[in-house]
């Protein structure tokens, strides 16, 4: 057994891939995504660089599938150092789940946040949880703002899973769903932070990463050029990175023995501020509360 152990979801592609080889060096990875065949892909490339790892099926979207994954992490019995919750969707068009709630808030918000839930008070002391975020949340952000995003739109969590957004957001399809759920990730971690000081919750804005899966919804050439011409040059320009980059900061947080926490990161790993709703304790604890309440009734 591996002194360490470090959950990453999201493994499959884009940054939670280069994330898992690379954090595969300081210990066992617990790879946790939807797909079975992808998993065990990215346990045979974890292997091949001499790392271990063990997949975990799980639909982040469902809360179901989120407890069942919690309770198959927690039977492996592994010492979890770090849990990082890299997962995400963008869709340009609204889907929802078997639930009907919003697919992209579900997933980048409901599920990470449950499954933290789940899992956290099993984690020793000091132990790292490392949300990815976006400063697409952030209304008074420059370079979200000339890309079309007009902050995170949040109402309530209820509002939010049925794919309700205050007014006056974006034009972009999806934006406003995307910037959202990820206002609310960070609203998680600044709470979090405040509500259980032995763990380390940080949350990391990884740069505008082109090759990144997250654009999986895009035309295939517009994809390829972002992968093969865009990315590799990426982390020279403002604000940007690639997977590759974006994955040894992230693994220096999730991997860092320091006492920070309530930190927010931005890509090239120094502090930066989220938005003025976020930097309000009361909002922060407010979807705190809100998703905890929407969650629960989903339970009983």
């Amino acid at each position: 057994m591996a002194d360490r152990a470090f959950i990453v979801t999201g493994p499959t592609a884009g940054i939670g891939y280069r994330t898992a080889l690379e954090v595969a060096r300081h210990g066992e990875v617990v790879l946790v995504g939807r797909n079975a065949a992808k998993l065990d892909d990215v346990r045979a490339a974890v292997g091949r660089e001499g790392g271990t790892a063990v997949p975990v099926v799980c639909d982040l979207a469902d809360p179901t599938s989120v407890q069942r994954a919690a309770a198959e992490i927690l039977a492996l019995d592994l010492p979890i150092a770090g849990l990082l919750n890299n997962a995400g969707v963008s869709p340009t068009r609204a889907t929802t789940n078997r639930l009907g709630w919003d697919t992209t808030f579900a997933t980048n918000h409901l599920g990470p946040f449950a499954l933290t839930e789940a899992l956290a008070p099993h984690l020793p002391d000091g132990a790292n949880v490392v949300f990815i975020c976006s400063a697409v949340e952030d209304p008074g952000r420059r370079f979200a703002t000339m890309a079309g995003f007009r902050g995170g739109r949040y109402i309530s969590a209820e509002a939010s899973a049925r794919g309700e957004w205050e007014p006056g957001g974006s034009a972009l399809p999806g934006g406003d769903a995307y910037a959202t759920s990820k206002q609310c990730n960070l609203a998680t971690v600044l709470a979090f932070a405040r509500e259980t000081p032995r763990l380390r919750f940080n949350g990391i804005e990884p740069g505008f990463c082109p090759g990144s899966d997250l654009g999986r919804d895009a035309p295939a050439v517009l994809r390829a050029v972002m992968k093969y011409v865009v990315s590799p040059i990426a982390p020279l320009l403002p604000y940007c990175s690639n997977p590759r980059t974006a994955a040894r900061m992230i693994t220096a947080v999730l991997t860092d023995e320091s006492s920070g926490t309530g930190m927010y990161y931005d890509e090239n790993g120094r502090p930066m501020t989220g938005s003025a709703l976020v930097r309000d304790p009361d909002f922060d604890a407010r979807v705190v509360a809100e998703t905890r309440a929407l969650l629960a009734a989903v339970a009983s």
